[in-house]
């Protein structure tokens, strides 16, 4: 007889259709996703100050419900919320022109970590902000 092997072989990976490890079903999946590329395209289409504005809707709509949806929800806002401060900070200063770039990199900063975030969540994995201040708990 032959002996079973020491280390079993690691599970299959999700196959279409199958949400990501760390979610229960697809619709959480969809929400997290809401709140972060959400946020993105609210900093793009905001100009850098309407971010905040998906991930609060993903929160009320669903954070009740998933702890996972609102683990999502809470960090994307309270991001947001943050590059929101600064470029309405920037868009009060354009009249010297450093508020013009300040504006500018608020704007860039929102979509690209809030994309980051998105492709994190799709894979299944929490994406930690490097810049945030816990204003939503």
């Amino acid at each position: 007889m032959t002996e079973p092997p020491l280390n079993p072989p690691p599970p299959p990976p999700p196959g279409p259709g199958l949400p990501p490890a760390g979610y229960a079903n697809n619709d959480e999946k969809t929400w997290a996703l809401v709140a972060h590329f959400g946020g993105a395209a609210g900093a793009l289409i905001g100009t850098g100050c309407a971010g905040w504005i998906a991930p609060l809707i993903a929160l009320l709509a669903k954070g009740n419900e998933s702890p996972a949806v609102r683990q999502h929800a809470v960090a994307a806002l309270n991001f947001q919320i943050l590059v929101s401060i600064v470029g309405i900070i920037g868009w009060i200063t354009t009249c010297i022109l450093i508020g013009f770039v300040i504006w500018l990199a608020a704007m860039a900063v929102g979509i690209i970590f809030g994309v980051l975030a998105g492709l994190k969540a799709n894979e299944g994995q929490f994406y930690k902000y490097p810049i945030s201040v816990p204003l939503v708990k």
